[in-house]
């Protein structure tokens, strides 16, 4: 293992947004659930029960392209809605529309209370690019490069593969590794010298099935034991811990 925590062999690092650079993920489960509750308040009975910001949010949303969080979480309620077009506005009943109010009251959210990055995460990405090791950002966010601008970390990614990039390329997202390997494509490095960084239950599937060459879960909400079911060779709660104190 090298000074970074990482196996000799990685030469790129692949860097998920949400909840491992920034401290965004609370706000996004905050913006879901305020989208889901006022839908589900329509529907009686069981189907009626407040959408969970920890589990629910953890099995069905978090690291998900937008609307596959939608069709994912209405499914598990027995609600199936029409797809809708991309530009829905935000009060349709529709795949699209809610995923596009979820994105107004997220953005709001932003604009009221800010964005922080992980100091760990921060100071982990200079070590990394001071060892020489190629980076990207993985987001299935289409807000990526301004919430990395918002927080001055735009300048630590080689590359960038975000919800906006992957729908002008028509790749599919985590749970899904398509978007992974794309960044290290664009890198020109192979999946299995790439480690993969995430927060996310599909994040860690992603790295699975691309077959990247570590794979690591970062603990936020106490899932611990989730991410390694799901395919982590490590995990810890911040980056920190992997080393590469300059």
């Amino acid at each position: 293992m090298t000074q970074l925590g990482l196996p000799d062999t990685i030469q790129a690092c692949l860097f998920d947004l949400d909840g491992v650079v920034t401290r965004t993920a609370v706000v996004h489960a905050a913006a879901w659930k305020e989208t889901f509750d006022a839908f589900l308040r329509g529907y009686d009975g069981e189907r009626g029960r407040p959408f969970d910001a920890h589990a629910d949010y953890d099995e069905y949303v978090d690291g998900r392209p937008r609307a596959d969080g939608v069709r994912a979480f209405l499914a598990s309620r027995g609600i199936h809605l029409p797809e809708g077009e991309p530009g829905d506005p935000p009060d349709a009943a529709t795949v699209h529309g809610l995923g596009n109010r979820k994105n107004e009251l997220l953005l709001e959210k932003i604009r009221t209370g800010g964005v922080e990055a992980y100091e760990g995460t921060l100071r982990y990405l200079e070590a990394v690019r001071a060892a020489g090791l190629r980076t990207a950002i993985v987001s299935s966010s289409a807000n990526c490069r301004d919430v990395l601008r918002s927080v001055g970390a735009e300048h630590f990614f080689d590359v960038r593969i975000d919800g906006v990039v992957a729908a002008e390329r028509h790749l599919p997202g985590k749970p899904r590794p398509d978007t992974f390997l794309a960044a290290a494509r664009d890198l020109g490095v192979e999946a299995s010298h790439a480690a993969v960084f995430e927060d996310a239950l599909a994040g860690m599937d992603a790295g699975r099935a691309g077959g990247f060459g570590h794979v690591v879960g970062v603990d936020r909400v106490g899932q611990t034991d989730a991410l390694y079911a799901h395919g982590a060779d490590i995990v810890v709660k911040d980056l920190a811990e992997l080393g590469g104190k300059r």
